[in-house]
């Protein structure tokens, strides 16, 4: 059933390629984007391994790109210096937005989930037991948070925490650092911070790369479960390029001799991943719900405000919900009796209505 699937997914993709100006040839390097959870050096080592793989299965040469920041893969897919890339939903979403990027697989857990956990965590002898606890916005703790761009790091402890309750971190705690997920493990681990975003992903990794820090953090706070990660794609992307990066990826650790399944889930294990699954834009519907739902939150809580500035703040978010992007048919026009109109046009001689230019 899996050869037949893969069959079909390739067939449809390589329609594609048709389309293609005669002549054109077909890259045979691609930019693969990592977005920078960690160190780069702990990345390298977990991400070369798969990346040589796909090389190896696709017959391009694939290039590792590992920025400081998300914001450097989002920009590297947006000039076209990355053509394929792995981020969280929230980063995604500006790929998708800004980059020309088109969500097409997504990452599966270790365990075989497919969403995860945001987490406020703590050192194991903090006081603090739950999320309240660090909300007394006296500005005498220091706080870590993730990068802007990150969905567990950022968006989520953003709408689910302070926008919820009208706090701004900035006012309520002594300091607030911007740092990746393993960062602001180690800041917590090392009493460097009082609490810090992370999430359930991100601390499976530090428990492998460093249990001694792992051992010091307790968890204080935990979301609702948030899809996995996405796989984007630039959507002007070489049909055939997208055919054999797709095939590579639904086959990873499925198809094969049972040496080269277990290779391939070992590679994938070391990224606390399981195979692939195909996905599509639809995926981030819930991380623009809750963008827009934490704007709302901000300025309906903002007393500074008056009913006329807050109603003009609302309207662009209101504008980019999912909900006001569905397609809804125009009404006919209808006569003062409620019945639709017939057309206005002027009728020809055989009974047709004429055309207007």
């Amino acid at each position: 059933m899996m050869r037949a699937f893969l069959t079909c997914a390739a067939a449809a993709l390589t329609i594609g390629a048709s389309a293609l100006p005669a002549g054109a040839q077909t890259p045979t390097e691609i930019n693969f984007g990592v977005i920078s959870t960690e160190a780069s050096v702990n990345q390298k080592k977990n991400w070369e391994p798969f990346l040589q793989a796909m090389a190896k299965s696709t017959g391009f040469k694939v290039n590792g790109f590992y920025a400081t920041d998300y914001a450097g893969v989002i920009e590297g897919m947006r000039f076209n210096k990355i053509q394929v890339a792995w981020y969280g939903n929230k980063s995604g979403m500006e790929a998708v937005d800004r980059a020309s990027g088109e969500v097409f697989a997504r990452i599966v857990s270790r365990d075989g989930n497919v969403g995860y956990y945001s987490h406020v965590i703590v050192h194991k002898d903090s006081p603090f037991a739950k999320v309240d606890d660090i909300l007394k916005c006296d500005k005498s703790l220091d706080f870590g948070i993730g990068d802007p761009n990150s969905t567990s790091g950022f968006l989520v402890p953003t709408a689910y925490i302070f926008a919820a309750r009208n706090i701004d971190p900035k006012t309520c705690f002594k300091t607030v650092r911007n740092a990746n997920h393993q960062a602001n493990a180690m800041a917590v681990a090392n009493k460097q911070v009082a609490a810090a975003t992370n999430n359930s992903e991100d601390l499976q990794r530090v428990a492998t790369t460093a249990p001694d820090a792992r051992n010091q953090i307790k968890i204080i706070w935990t979301s609702p479960l948030i899809p996995l990660d996405p796989l984007v794609w630039r959507k002007d992307l070489d049909p055939a390029v997208k055919t054999k990066l797709y095939t590579f990826l639904m086959s990873y650790g499925r198809i094969g001799s049972d040496d080269e399944t277990a290779a391939a889930k070992a590679v994938l294990g070391n990224l606390v991943w399981s195979t692939f699954q195909p996905s599509s834009d639809n995926q981030l519907i819930p991380i623009r719900v809750l963008e827009a739902n934490k704007t709302l939150m901000r300025v309906q809580g903002d007393e500074k405000l008056s009913a006329r500035r807050r109603a003009a703040r609302l309207r662009p978010s209101a504008a980019r919900s999912p909900s006001s992007r569905r397609c809804r048919r125009k009404p006919r026009p209808t006569n003062s009796t409620g019945a639709r109109r017939h057309s206005s046009r002027p009728t020809r001689p055989d009974g047709k209505t004429s055309s207007r230019r």
